[in-house]
């Protein structure tokens, strides 16, 4: 008997994994252009403290950084930065801040 309990939790366990959660509803995908011709999409989620860009072909995950205002993320040479403003800066490949606009 202890065995069809075990059975049917791991089911029911399975079933709630592979449902939609809330958590996905939660999320936001923007698209940048920068003063100096890159294109990017950035993705922030809901539960999660990273910046998940899609930049020159490659998926890059930026951790959250110590910022005194606004947000940035930065890692793997990356810098991602977002004013309290909205104003929106990329630093990538050895090059100086771009400013980028959501389009």
């Amino acid at each position: 008997m202890n065995c069809c309990r075990i059975t049917f939790f791991g089911v029911a366990l399975a079933a709630a994994a592979s449902a939609p959660s809330a958590a996905l509803a939660q999320q936001q995908f923007r698209n940048y252009r920068c003063a100096d011709g890159t294109q990017f999409m950035a993705a922030f989620f809901q539960y999660d403290s990273r910046a998940h860009l899609q930049l020159d072909g490659k998926a890059v995950t930026l951790p959250k950084r110590v910022a005194l205002s606004g947000s940035r993320y930065s890692g793997k040479g990356v810098t991602l930065r977002i004013t309290k403003a909205g104003v929106t800066t990329l630093k990538h490949a050895k090059r100086p801040f771009t400013t980028c606009e959501q389009t």
